[in-house]
């Protein structure tokens, strides 16, 4: 290869780098999810750029501001702010939101670095707004239309336990009365407000405290509740029982007066058979019970002082009868 051929070479590749230095600093390309301002010595150049593909602007004196079309992202910082009733809670809120006027969002805040200290100042400010000016239920609570699960186990006349306080807005209505007061001041800055949503609520100590000495409180109520039907219920059971027992041993009582009636009755139609039979019988019933009353009342320390006509002394007296009578 030649002098010649190698300076050709060496120019075609000059040529050809110069020429897409050049296309690179004249031309650039736009994607579907951005639009974008040209800047002459920093003064904004006609509309913005929506189209995608490839454009053309002037080099060196054109420079390409990018902004996003899409959906962007706010994320507050947490901040401690008090409630109408007097009670700090940390709410935690984010928020949605886009470019909607390319031109002026560029005039007035240049990027999103910028738009992004303005979404603080003005979202924060009117979140303080809307909790300063409702009751630490209606930000708690998500709708007013909710109902609350009933629990079978409660009484109707448990009052206000477990049971839902009537609230007039809730904290949807107050997330959109936060985009409500913000949009109009965003919309100064090229900015279109979407939504925005409390991500948490915390409560501080002194609102924690409180707040679990109430629950505590509606426990205890419960319980108690609960121990005092318990205790009614015992000493209704316990009352049926005594009474279901003096019923069973009044009837027993009596079915055993029965039986003794009836027996005492047969033995003494036994013993009247037997006995009343013949004389000979009736005698010796008669020895019989003196015999047992012998053998009840005397031992080998019993003194007793008899008269002579006494019956117990009769077979003392004579103990074999010399005539009985006689049988037939």
């Amino acid at each position: 290869m030649n002098l010649t051929s190698m300076l050709r070479s060496v120019a075609v590749a000059v040529t050809v780098l110069v020429v897409l230095i050049v296309a690179n600093i004249c031309f650039y390309t736009i994607s579907e999810t951005e639009q974008v301002i040209l800047t002459q010595f920093g003064k904004t150049m006609g509309a913005p750029i929506n189209e995608s593909g490839i454009h053309f602007k002037w080099p060196f004196i054109q420079t390409v501001n990018r902004i996003d079309k899409r959906i962007l992202e706010w994320d507050g910082r947490p901040g401690e702010m008090p409630t109408r009733d007097k009670l700090y809670i940390i709410v935690d809120t984010f928020g949605r939101w886009r470019i909607s006027d390319p031109l002026q969002f560029f005039t007035r805040l240049r990027d999103e670095r910028s738009a992004q200290s303005r979404l603080d100042d003005i979202i924060g400010s009117e979140v303080r707004n809307a909790v300063a000016k409702h009751d630490l239920i209606e930000i708690v609570r998500t709708d007013k239309n909710r109902t609350p699960a009933v629990d079978v186990t409660l009484s109707a006349d448990a009052g206000q336990i477990s049971r839902f306080l009537p609230i007039s807005l809730g904290r949807t209505a107050i997330e959109g009365e936060v985009v409500k007061a913000a949009a109009p001041k965003l919309k100064d800055f090229g900015i279109e407000l979407i939504d925005v949503r409390f991500m948490r609520v915390n409560y501080n100590v002194g609102v924690s405290s409180k707040i679990h000495e109430r629950m505590t409180s509606e426990r205890q109520q419960i319980a108690s509740r609960f121990r005092s039907e318990g205790e009614g219920e015992a000493a209704k059971i316990l009352g049926n029982k005594e009474r279901d027992l003096r019923q069973i041993e009044s009837e027993a009582y009596r079915e055993i007066q029965k039986i003794r009636g009836d027996a005492d009755a047969k033995a003494t139609e036994i013993y009247a058979r037997a006995y009343g039979g013949s004389p000979e019988a009736a005698e010796f019933h008669r020895f019989l019970r003196t015999m047992d009353a012998y053998k009840k009342t005397l031992d080998k320390d019993t003194t007793l002082l008899l008269s002579t006509d006494s019956d117990m002394f009769r077979y003392l007296k004579q103990p074999f009868i010399t005539n009985p009578p006689s049988v037939k």
